[in-house]
């Protein structure tokens, strides 16, 4: 099996076949063709005392399955509430949020666990993994909150798969910010998690490390037919991606 993510950017070449990587997700069969998300009419309403924001305002989009967009928009336009509210960790004041055709307002608190558990990948700008851990650790716990078999063995295979074989042993603290969110994808890649948020997941990254990250959202999408959702300021991140999606005062600018 070939990939293109190797270390500091290097082309390497794995021999594994990654059996515990092609573990689908559990899916019921009528949600097959469903759009992977879908905001429909969305408002976000924030208020405290009197004041009160308006973060989204009749937000409509939809999110094809297996593509990669990039949110792109000043502060304040309402990226971070989109996120939110993707990931399930919000609930919209008006409209709806559907993820795979399951509308997420109809979800109970136990159900809504399951669903990030099982159907979500989270990739943050910092803080991705737990620093008491090792990099084999952290994506081996992760797939035991969402209840996949040989969390070691996959783990240590999907480290191989994004060219951190070496470094699978290696705390937070001994990787590099770009290593680091390499295990994150890593672990969203083992999970075959059908939708990744990434909240500014280059933003702390030089130029070079930038690269790899990218090109390890893109193996994600195309190996492991992820779709990615990607906020960003970075203009090469957004134009690596399929589409660019801007938002200003919480509505669609383009």
């Amino acid at each position: 099996m070939e990939l293109t993510t190797g270390v500091d950017g290097a082309r390497e070449t794995g021999g594994s076949k990654l059996p515990s990587l092609y573990v689908e997700p559990e899916k019921p069969a009528d949600e097959i063709d469903w759009p992977a998300l879908e905001f429909h009419d969305v408002f976000k309403i924030y208020e405290s005392g009197s004041a009160r924001t308006v973060a989204l305002r009749g937000l409509d989009l939809r999110v094809e399955r297996g593509e990669m967009i990039s949110v792109v928009g000043p502060s304040g336009s309402g990226k971070s509430t989109l996120l939110a509210l993707a990931a399930a960790l919000d609930r919209p004041s008006a409209g709806e949020v559907r993820a795979a055709g399951r509308s997420l307002a109809q979800l109970d608190e136990r159900e809504l666990a399951a669903h990030r558990a099982r159907q979500l990948a989270l990739v943050f700008q910092g803080d991705n993994l737990w620093p008491a851990l090792s990099a084999r650790e952290n994506v081996a716990t992760a797939l035991r909150l969402a209840s996949r078999p040989r969390p070691e063995q996959a783990a240590q295979e999907a480290l191989e798969a994004f060219g951190l074989a070496g470094r699978a042993h290696l705390r937070p603290r001994s990787l590099s910010g770009g290593e680091q969110q390499r295990v994150a994808i890593a672990a969203a890649a083992a999970r075959r998690a059908p939708l990744v948020l990434a909240d500014e997941p280059t933003g702390e990254l030089d130029e070079r490390n930038e690269g790899v990250v990218l090109r390890s959202l893109a193996e994600l999408r195309d190996r492991f037919e992820s779709t990615i959702v990607v906020v960003t300021h970075s203009e090469r991140v957004a134009g690596a991606c399929d589409r660019v999606v801007e938002l200003r005062d919480g509505k669609l600018a383009r």
